[in-house]
């Protein structure tokens, strides 16, 4: 006999500052994925715009602000613009790899250089390597960690020029974290051709969506997620797409 479903118990956190919108505060509702029946309550929240951390499922819950809004790719329906089919030209070489999500010095020293060129002022700067090994590997649901390195030489493996945190949903990918080697010439816009290789592997595996998490209308640190169509965005009546302003809008 399987284990009764039992109904998820919901908490809110204290206010605090935005990491997005200057002068606003942040607070979100969480509730623990445990059991087993973790996967299914994950998948369900992730329809409803909850994100994993960890053993947590999480989605903002701001008093008097309702700009962080959950997105998503119709990957069954994406067709690369004539940027993103460079793009995916150009990182054709990269050898991908889904790994057990287990985190490793090799992942941690590059997500140390990412955060440094990318979001020095972040919370996540902290960041030790037990912060990163519990981020990686307390997962109650199926996870991976994509990895993206240079070809192998020599008969040594090449070296790690991405990383994201990826969970496997009933309905498609959701990116739970990604970070890839931010100052290389060689390798420009790799944050780009994450999000598109993703968009690929959920269309080949047959899965419908690539969560890409929230964004924020006039958050630049976010408007990246605008160039994958089509798009769709959570409202109070559910899934739809929209078209948000693509103007000036940063590589990654």
């Amino acid at each position: 006999m399987s284990a009764p479903f039992r109904f998820p118990r919901f908490f809110v956190t204290s206010p605090a500052p935005c990491p997005y919108l200057a002068g606003k505060t942040e607070r979100k509702v969480f509730t623990e994925l445990t059991g087993v029946h973790a996967s299914e309550l994950n998948d369900a929240l992730g329809r409803i715009g909850f994100r994993r951390s960890q053993g947590v499922a999480y989605r903002p819950s701001c008093m008097d602000c309702t700009a962080c809004v959950s997105v998503r790719v119709v990957a069954s329906e994406f067709q690369p613009s004539a940027t993103q089919k460079r793009m995916l030209k150009r990182h054709a070489d990269l050898e991908v790899t889904a790994c057990k999500p287990w985190a490793t010095e090799e992942q941690y020293a590059l997500l140390r250089r990412y955060l440094k060129s990318r979001h020095p002022d972040g919370g996540m700067v902290g960041m030790d390597e037990s912060d990163f090994a519990d981020m990686i590997e307390q997962s109650p649901v199926r996870t991976y960690v994509i990895e993206y390195r240079e070809p192998a030489r020599d008969g040594r493996q090449g070296r790690l020029v991405g990383a994201c945190l990826t969970d496997q949903q009933g309905d498609g990918l959701s990116m739970i974290y990604s970070f890839f080697e931010p100052d290389d010439e060689a390798r420009p816009g790799l944050g780009t051709y994450i999000i598109l290789d993703h968009i690929v592997r959920a269309g080949k595996a047959g899965l419908p969506y690539v969560y890409l998490g929230y964004w924020v209308e006039n958050s630049r640190r976010m408007a990246y997620k605008a160039r994958f169509r089509p798009l769709e965005r959570l409202g109070p009546n559910g899934w739809y797409r929209f078209e948000p302003d693509q103007r000036e809008l940063p590589l990654g």
